[in-house]
């Protein structure tokens, strides 16, 4: 009989901890160990990985499928196939932007049915607090939700922000189950001065209120400080409460090093940044337009390489993709109105290649800290048990990835229900060769392999 089902060998192995040439053996669906090249084993299936990079399966702890309600945009199936096109076997899906946003044990049950039998990866749940109406909270928690998400400035029209004395009491209800509480950190009077074109506020002499509609007036709309002092009061009250408190999509470096300061006082707070404010800048949204609005926006070239310097030197958490889809027309209906477009990338895909590219090729990351980064810090900081490692006992989620293979994304690669992004027709350097769940081969470089069965709905808490 053999000793294990599976045996991909002569691989370059990394893990967040470790890299090693050998070979990766698995059995019942889990790791068993990383063995030494050369070793003899029997295997129900061998794979030669050829001397390319096994890294353990990606996890995105922010990404939007906007299902049910707005399946036009996203949905289970499509994100998830996406997912493992990218080399991501497990995310955690937010509360917003399906209709309506999961703010309550009704509608997590409801999400959770919508999701059944849809999933081609492994997906845990995040819940959500709008405005001041915590009647849903605790049903949320007992239910097992990953993490509670809220807004301190405006987002859409069905989520709306939450005062910071409710920022309060989401961190201190969600302390005691463990729970995550996340928070896109704008400050709501400086994003609505700034869009106004208010005196004092960025860009005062032009913006939406003065007949501004081009993608730059967006970013100045939204300025460093705005995301600066939102910061700041998310980290009081995460002081004052002892919860746990994770800052989502930082966009500046000043930011980070809040953040930092505030974790050495003995605050319980960590930060993610995304792909695109790695790889893009305001020049890119001035170049692209609608495509590449998000919230925060784009920033200067020098925020993007102070977030790089974070981020190689242990200071950033975790990347996440936050991927936002929308239909097409969504985005192209603010080429001539920046205003009227969703703000929003559609980027989980291209995750991993962004990361090879601009951070393995051009900056010289370590592929360790890359695993921790994409993988074992967002699967410790929500209560994933048994992934984004290889851990032996760990669930055998990786991905086989040739990191010198040179591409060009285009439109017909993505397998979003909607087949835009900021990312096409760029060229990266690091492209997936298959991705396997639990030992089986979901992507194999070129198609998804499974009906959507393969997936599990994950509990969440730390």
């Amino acid at each position: 009989m053999p000793s294990v089902d599976l045996h991909v060998s002569n691989a370059r192995i990394v893990t967040h901890a470790s890299e090693a040439r050998g070979g990766l053996l698995v059995r019942d669906g889990k790791v068993v160990e990383i063995v030494p090249a050369g070793r003899l084993v029997s295997a129900s299936v061998e794979i030669d990985a050829g001397g390319l990079t096994v890294l353990p399966g990606l996890v995105d702890p922010h990404v939007h499928f906007s299902e049910p309600g707005r399946t036009q945009w996203e949905g289970f199936a499509t994100g998830t196939a996406s997912a493992v096109a990218g080399g991501i076997t497990t995310v955690v899906e937010m509360p917003l932007n399906a209709s309506p946003p999961t703010t309550d044990a009704g509608r997590l049950a409801a999400k959770r049915r919508a999701a059944a039998g849809k999933l081609h990866c492994d997906v845990a749940l995040w819940g959500g607090v709008v405005g001041s109406d915590l009647s849903g909270l605790a049903g949320l928690l007992e239910a097992g939700v990953a993490g509670i998400k809220v807004f301190l400035c405006d987002g859409s029209a069905d989520y709306p922000p939450v005062s910071l004395a409710t920022l309060s009491a989401v961190l201190a209800a969600a302390r005691q189950h463990g729970v995550v509480v996340g928070v896109h950190a704008e400050d709501r009077v400086l994003v609505a001065a700034g869009a106004a074109g208010a005196a004092g506020a960025a860009g005062a002499d032009g913006l939406r209120g003065a007949g501004r509609r081009d993608p730059l007036a967006w970013a100045q709309s939204r300025p460093p400080a705005a995301e600066w002092r939102a910061v700041e009061q998310a980290l009081a009250a995460a002081g004052g409460t002892g919860g746990a408190l994770h800052v989502v999509h930082v966009s500046t470096g000043e930011a980070v090093g809040l953040v930092t300061a505030a974790r050495a006082r003995g605050v319980d707070a960590t930060l993610e940044t995304c792909p695109h404010y790695l790889a893009l800048d305001e020049r890119d949204l001035a170049r692209i337009g609608p495509l590449a609005k998000c919230a925060p926006p784009l920033r200067a070239p020098e925020q993007r390489e102070a977030l790089w310097t974070h981020l190689l030197e242990g200071r950033i958490d975790l990347v996440a993709s936050d991927h936002s889809p929308c239909l097409l027309a969504e985005k192209t209906c603010g080429a001539a109105d920046i205003w009227a477009a969703w703000g929003g990338i559609s980027g989980l895909q291209s995750t991993l290649p962004v990361l090879l590219t601009e951070g393995v090729h051009r900056r010289g990351l370590d592929l360790r800290l890359l695993a921790r980064l994409a993988a074992r810090r967002p699967a410790e900081r929500f209560g994933l048990a048994g992934k984004g490692d290889l851990a032996p006992g760990s669930d055998a989620d990786f991905v086989l990835v040739d990191p010198d293979a040179a591409f060009v994304l285009r439109a017909e690669d993505l397998q979003y229900r909607n087949r835009h992004s900021v990312y096409v027709g760029r060229a990266f350097r690091g492209r997936v060769r298959g991705t396997w769940l639990r030992g089986t081969c979901v992507f194999d470089g070129t198609r998804t392999l499974t009906g959507g069965e393969a997936g599990r709905l994950l509990g969440g808490g730390r």
